[in-house]
Parts: C-alpha cells; structure tokens; sequence
C-alpha cells in the first residue's frame, strides 16, 4: 500500500523519515506553548495556583479565628461552619485554610532548596569530571543513606521552636542527592556532544558554557526532580505533624488530623474532623503527579503519541493506524487510488506434490 508524500504527517512530531518542516508562525508559537496545552499538565497547574491562592489568602479570608472555641462541639457541616467544629467547636474550614500556607511553605522552599544544589552539585561533577567528580560524587553517595524522616524527627525533638521553616531546610539539605546523581548521568552524556564541542573550540568559559549549552537540554529533568521533592517536603510534614513532632498549634493538615485522631474522631463519627484535611492532601499530590506527568510527556515525543489510532494528514483527512501497518511513501503527489491487491496463493497449489504434477504437464 502507498500513501503519497503529501498527505502524511509524521507519526512522532519532529522526528523519523516521514517528519515535514513546520516553518508557519502559528504552528511555532504552539509548539512553544505544548507544555500547557497538556489537559494533564493543565489541570495539575491550576489546581496548584489554586492552593498557592489559598496559602497566601487564606488567613485573610478565613471566616474564624482556627484557635477560637465556639459552643457548636462536634457540629456537623452546616451554613455556619462549612466543614463542621471540632470538639472544642473550632472551625474546620478555617483551620484547612490556615493550614494550607505552613504546607505550601514546606513543600516549595524545600523542593527549591533541594534543586539548587542538585543542579549545583550533579552538574559540576558531571561536566568537569576528575578529582571533582570524584569528591562530589562521594558527598552524593554519603547523603543517599542518609534517613531524611528520623533526622527531622530527632532535630525537630530538640529545636521544637524551629517550626516549618527548620523542617524545609532540613528537608532540602536530604534531598538533593538522588537528583543530582540523575543530573550527573545526563551530563556525562551531554558533554561530548557536537554543540559543546563546538562551544569549546571557539573559546567559551566553562561556566557559560553550563549555563547556556547544557542546562537548557536538563530543563525537564530539573522540572521533574523539583516536583518529585515538593511531593516528598509535603508528605515529611504532614506525617511530622499527624506523630505529634514538633509544635501542634500551629495549623497544618496534619495537625488537623492529629488533633482528630487523638480525639477519636473516627469513633465519634466525626468524618467532617479529618475528611477536608485528607482531600486537600489527596487534591495537592494528585495536581502535583498531573505536572510530573506532563512534563514527561513534553520531554518525551513517544509518550505524546502513545495510544494515537488517528493521525490527521497535511490534507485535512484522518489516517487510522493499524498494528503492524506501516505507510509508504509515493513518488507521485497525486492519491494512489488504485492500488494493486496482494496475490494470494492457494493451499493446495503450494504443495510439492502440485507442483511436481504442473511440471509434468
């Protein structure tokens, strides 16, 4: 079967044989912005803005005080208390609000703490390699076995006036080294590629050279390692919080779900006491996974085509793929139309005793 050159796009955006020049402005302008045109990546970026609203508003916007007792103990949802009272009658909506900013704070200073030194780290042992990626990756490999939940636990048991702050920079200073071990693998491989070579020979700084040539090709990786510790920040606090380590008046979802467990909410019937704080949790690790997802995708050009049946041509149709079909281009440009059917061969005529009696004939 033929397809003319025309009317097939290629499988993989920019890749394979069959890939066409995409020169037209509106074409470039939304490759530019693929990453948000992802639903997943979409989706998880709202919903993080959203919380990152919530951190920064929510104590402002909170219709009560989280500490402040009321005579409704216990109370379940209603038009006063939107989440329901605790059993001191302390509003559970505005305690998740409140609690949101101490979450947030966590997870983004730590995940950030984490990436700088990551890229600072893997990137300049992976790029200069000898003496320096030896000792850089011995402080790697010192920090991988290092337990990042019992250091917190122990630090913040003997600093408990640290708060969240103290727990982020413990988190960020655990957390780096798996990242920067994946950024020194992928260093390693960019620094003998053509362009860097290149960059070399015509005089440029080491340093300009990293900033300008090899960590814009480590963007995703970056991106993703970023995401992946604001997860585990998030997480490490949370559970800190729900043990009781560290200060239980100030507001978090996992102080939310301390106080409800140590009162037995769950027995009392309680579910309003400990449900909003575990979707907002629940909500926040999915919106962060939705971002880890698209950022794969848009690193990957496999994994934005897999699963596609349907592929639209440069003629407006649409071209369902089939296992094991394979297009193949024409000379002409005009649509082969009529194409010549397979020979099929018959059981019987195949065998050597038919054949053997045809020869004779």
């Amino acid at each position: 079967m033929s397809i003319p050159t025309s009317s097939v796009e290629q499988v993989i955006p920019g890749q394979g044989a069959m890939a066409q020049p995409d020169q037209t402005p509106a074409k470039a302008k939304r490759k530019r912005f693929r990453f948000v045109a992802n639903a997943k990546a979409t989706t998880g970026l709202v919903v993080l803005g959203l919380y990152l609203l919530f951190a920064i508003i929510g104590p402002w916007i909170a219709p009560y005080d989280p500490d402040a007792r009321g005579p409704a103990l216990t109370a379940p949802p209603s038009a006063d208390h939107w989440f329901g009272t605790t059993h001191l009658g302390q509003d559970v909506f505005s305690q998740v609000l409140v609690g949101t900013r101490g979450v947030m704070l966590v997870g983004l200073a730590a995940g950030a703490l984490a990436t700088i030194l990551s890229v600072l780290i893997g990137v300049t042992a992976g790029y200069l390699g000898g003496g320096w990626d030896d000792s850089l990756s011995a402080l790697s490999n010192v920090f991988l076995v290092i337990p990042a939940l019992p250091l917190i636990i122990i630090v913040t048991a003997a600093a408990p006036g640290g708060g969240d702050t103290l727990v982020a920079l413990i988190i960020g200073f655990t957390s780096w080294a798996w990242g920067a071990r994946v950024l020194r693998a992928q260093t390693l491989s960019l620094r003998r590629r053509e362009y860097v070579e290149a960059a070399r020979a015509n005089g440029e700084s080491t340093w300009r050279i990293i900033l300008f040539e090899i960590l814009p090709n480590l963007t995703a990786i970056i991106a993703s390692g970023f995401v992946g510790t604001v997860i585990f920040a998030v997480t490490s606090e949370i559970t800190l919080a729900f043990i009781g380590i560290g200060s239980v008046t100030s507001w978090n979802w996992g102080t939310i779900l301390f106080w409800a467990q140590s009162q037995q909410a769950l027995a009392q019937g309680a579910w309003w006491w400990f449900v909003p704080a575990g979707l907002a949790i629940a909500f926040l690790g999915t919106a962060l996974s939705l971002i880890n997802f698209g950022i794969d995708e848009f690193v990957s050009p496999r994994l934005r085509s897999a699963g596609k049946t349907k592929v639209k041509t440069a003629s407006g149709h649409t071209v369902r793929m089939r296992v094991g079909f394979t297009p193949v281009l024409s000379n002409s440009s005009a649509p082969h139309t009529h194409a010549r059917p397979i020979p099929t061969i018959n059981s019987a005529a195949a065998t050597p005793v038919n054949r053997g009696k045809e020869a004779t004939q």
